[in-house]
């Protein structure tokens, strides 16, 4: 069984579960990016829901990406880290009033917005702080990009964004508005998206709004398609890095940007996905009838993505080397959806085995919570690691 290669020594004297990131990983996957973003002259905010530990953000902020916010917590984080205020846009269906001043006083690129009271209140807001807000309409391209429905975000029975029929009549009410400038369109049609076909349709889809818009005299300067690009949750140790390659590709062939546009990205997932494993020890292999269980010390609230949407990761018994066996691989937590995984199959395992959680540096360490009062998983780092067990 092929596995990740983990320091498995220094893991059995560190108290578990705790997430651990590889920052080689994290440095190459960053730097393959901006390759392959810089040959279109591209602009990447990362999207900081995905991942929001401050050595990330900071290792992040270091290549010169921009940052995708949904929250004022998550601005504030950025600017305390160092990101340009000027390269920061805030998304998101539901902006407090408080986390809208943050942004206008902070002097932020762009507020993408999603409906016309939305857009009311920024300018209000703005009046009040003696501001011009920039604006970007997020419009639904009705593309389904056959993802799990709780992350699919383009349709219009969604939530999100402002559907195709609303547009003209949203277009004619930013134009009597005094402090918001309409300076982008942006979309986003889901995530963990593995089909590259979706994001031509996104294209082709972008292609006729901008040409109805322009034959209304209505060009922006800025066209933001979101992120989406999913990683491989199966062989994180073949395909580590996602093909940036191919989906930059995809939009310079098929979308037509007009003069003096720039295009912008809003990637989380495929940055520091694969970069983050979580490790947890096991407690117990309970047998039973029919199946048998490795019940481990981390649960749900370590690693939400199985129980909330049935999301697949890669789990390895990285401290054994026996022959394989099939298990259940559970947490401690008192809900019977605090499972990991169904029939996996792992080296045979006993108590005390190290078990890594693959592909776990999305949407792991944020979404951790602290129910029934258990303790937010620790972080650490194969750089601090490293140098540690050098010393």
């Amino acid at each position: 069984m092929i596995k990740g290669s983990f320091p498995v020594d220094v893991f059995r004297e560190m108290e578990t579960p705790f997430y651990f990131y590889d920052t080689e990983l994290l440095q190459t996957t960053l730097s393959q990016l901006m390759v392959e973003a810089n040959k279109y002259n591209y602009f990447i905010h990362y999207a900081v829901k995905a991942n929001d530990n401050p050595r990330i953000l900071a290792m992040i902020q270091q290549h010169e990406l921009g940052a995708d916010c949904v929250s004022g917590g998550e601005i504030k984080k950025c600017l305390d880290v160092g990101f340009n205020p000027e390269h920061i846009v805030f998304a998101g269906v539901g902006k407090n009033d408080r986390e809208i001043e943050l942004g206008l006083i902070a002097g932020i690129f762009c507020f993408n917005v999603e409906s016309e009271q939305e857009i009311e209140v920024i300018n209000q807001l703005a009046e009040k702080h003696h501001k011009i807000a920039h604006i970007a309409l997020r419009i639904n391209p009705e593309i389904n990009p056959n993802t799990h429905h709780y992350i699919t975000t383009g349709l219009a029975e969604n939530k999100f964004g402002i559907n195709l029929s609303q547009l003209e009549a949203i277009l004619n009410y930013v134009k009597t508005l005094s402090h918001v400038r309409l300076i982008g369109l942006h979309f986003h049609i889901g995530s963990q998206i593995t089909d590259i076909i979706s994001f031509k349709g996104l294209c082709v889809r972008i292609n006729e709004v901008q040409k109805k818009m322009l034959q209304k005299n209505i060009q922006v300067d800025h066209i933001n398609v979101g992120g989406g690009l999913g990683i491989d949750y199966h062989h994180p140790n073949h395909y580590s890095i996602p093909d940036f390659a191919a989906y930059f590709s995809v939009f310079y062939r098929h979308l037509q940007l007009y003069t003096g546009q720039r295009l912008h990205f809003e990637l989380g997932r495929s940055i520091v996905g694969q970069c983050g494993s979580l490790i947890t020890k096991t407690l117990f292999v309970k047998k039973g009838d029919t199946k048998q269980f490795v019940i481990v010390d981390a649960g749900f609230t370590d690693l939400l993505r199985p129980a909330l949407y049935q999301a697949y990761h890669r789990i390895e018994n990285i401290s054994s080397d026996l022959e394989v066996d099939f298990y259940d691989v559970v947490g401690p937590v008192c809900e019977s959806s605090d499972c990991f995984g169904k029939y996996i199959e792992l080296n045979k395992t006993q108590r005390g085995d190290l078990i890594a959680i693959r592909s776990a540096g999305a949407y792991g360490e944020v979404m951790a919570s602290r129910y029934n009062s258990r303790r937010l998983p620790y972080a650490f780092f194969s750089d601090e690691i490293s140098k540690n067990t050098n010393d």
